[in-house]
């Protein structure tokens, strides 16, 4: 898989050969240097851009030939994302934050969402705050908020750029430590952007991007290094 920006002599390949494969139920970290392709990368794979070459797969479609409408439904029910500054809707109460992605698949409220709703911020330890505006929840408890939203689909994947990287060290621990929570307890894949060696190394693979293209992919910090030739994802 490949990605090109821009056409004729102004065309620059910024990534290169990915052959990337993400098994059900990994916790994956995605790093290397800025400008290396993350992002880049992170976007290909959330359905938010599309590779210039090459195939991508997401739990068993090829979407190359899906239209927007198509990628917008595959991506609302199988990909939730978290972000380093969660996206929350500041007006809105926590509850209502991790509904949206029922609302905007469903057209309007039900009591299942909010139950739904309900029952992920217990999960992330939220259940007393879920009336509570969002912009006067803490730090780490707004990016509680973003991992229940990411997880309200039930999707399979969860891709997460640099959820930790506006935490202090405490509060990105907890985060951390939730994510890997909801990895062992539902088998969801999560595959995390970071510039943390810390936080990475307690992931169950660490796969490295420099200049876009992989340059390591180890299964597990104590089995060392493997060579890889890239990805399909």
């Amino acid at each position: 898989m490949c990605k090109t920006y821009g056409r004729g002599a102004a065309a620059q390949e910024v990534l290169h050969g990915i052959d990337l494969d993400l098994a059900r139920g990994e916790f994956s970290a995605l790093i290397g240097p800025s400008g290396s392709g993350k992002s880049t990368l992170l976007n290909l794979v959330g359905l938010l851009d599309q590779p210039t070459a090459g195939s991508l797969t997401i739990v068993g479609e090829e979407t190359s030939k899906l239209d927007d409408a198509a990628l917008t439904r595959l991506r609302g029910r199988s990909i939730g994302f978290i972000f380093q500054y969660h996206n929350l809707i500041a007006a809105f109460s926590a509850l209502e934050n991790v509904m949206m992605p029922l609302l905007v698949a469903n057209g309007r409220p039900t009591p299942q969402m909010q139950e739904r709703a309900g029952e992920l911020l217990r999960l992330v330890g939220l259940e007393r705050f879920k009336k509570q505006r969002t912009d006067e929840l803490s730090g780490g408890q707004q990016q509680r908020v973003a991992i229940a939203r990411a997880l309200a689909a039930d999707p399979p994947l969860v891709l997460a750029d640099e959820p930790t990287g506006n935490l202090d060290t405490k509060s990105a621990d907890g985060v951390f430590q939730l994510m890997r929570e909801v990895n062992a307890h539902s088998g969801t894949t999560f595959f995390i952007v970071t510039h943390d060696p810390r936080l990475a190394q307690r992931c169950d693979r660490i796969v490295e991007l420099v200049d876009g293209r992989i340059v390591n992919d180890r299964a597990r910090p104590e089995e060392g290094w493997e060579s890889s030739a890239g990805a399909t994802l």
